[in-house]
């Protein structure tokens, strides 16, 4: 069985089990995470949303919080004697997904 969740702007397929990456959540390391914008439930019985399937939830657990990897922003004008260097790292929380309610 699998799910289509959505989380910060983003929709993502989830199964039970995976390890995903998704942008940074409110809640501690170990900590249950509980999604109830579901769009999609797949599997044996398929269960289609308008926009959300209602009574579907997906559980998870918070493995941990990080930092991705440095992202540079280099902003220049040719000839005015403009440049601007700015680095940017965006953070994530990865979870395991523990349970889908259908």
């Amino acid at each position: 069985m699998y799910a289509i969740i959505e989380t910060g702007g983003k929709q993502i397929k989830v199964e039970e089990g995976q390890e995903i990456y998704i942008e940074k959540v409110a809640a501690e390391q170990d900590e249950a995470v509980t999604f109830e914008k579901v769009l999609f439930v797949g599997g044996d019985d398929v269960k289609v949303g308008a926009p959300y399937v209602e009574g579907a939830t997906v559980t998870a657990k918070v493995a941990k919080h990080g930092r991705q990897k440095k992202v540079t922003v280099f902003k220049y004008k040719p000839k005015k004697n403009y440049h601007r260097k700015q680095g940017h790292r965006q953070p994530y929380t990865k979870l395991v997904i523990d349970k889908i309610n259908a």
